[in-house]
């Protein structure tokens, strides 16, 4: 459990390090070196490997750490999202968790509010919110009168 915490926190300051003035100044500073350097090392091609490769090590490990960065946020948002839904009465409670749906469910549901969009054209109130279920009863209550 120390690892992870130790691994969470790390990430995190590297996150939030990486995506700071700081770190864009730093970045712009050793390229600036790297530059001036060059007519000292005869623009070597040692010279022009230690940029590309620390590029190279840097842009591979970014891509990890921002999509933990990415995961955590979605994550956090989906969450805040599903306490939205919960809370509102009006709200389908089956959209909690939906993004662990496939694709083919996914395409499913959006259908189904293609079908809400229809129902709220058919009785000219596009602004009135239904969910899934109350779109489909009241639908069905106007059809059987």
């Amino acid at each position: 459990m120390k690892n992870n915490n130790l691994f969470e926190r790390f990430s995190n300051w590297a996150t939030n390090f990486t995506g700071s003035s700081y770190a864009f100044i730093s970045a712009v500073l050793i390229v600036l070196i790297w530059t001036i350097s060059g007519p000292v090392f005869n623009y070597s091609e040692t010279w022009q490997l230690v940029i590309n490769t620390g590029t190279t090590i840097i842009t591979f490990l970014m891509v990890f750490l921002i999509q933990k960065a990415q995961n955590k946020d979605s994550k956090a948002i989906q969450l805040k999202l599903n306490e939205l839904i919960a809370a509102s009465k009006q709200a389908s409670n089956r959209m909690v968790d939906i993004e662990d749906l496939t694709e083919k469910e996914l395409d499913q549901l959006h259908q189904y509010f293609v079908k809400i969009a229809e129902l709220s054209k058919q009785e000219g109130n596009f602004h009135k919110c239904y969910s899934i279920d109350a779109a489909v009863k009241k639908h069905n209550s106007k059809l059987e009168n």
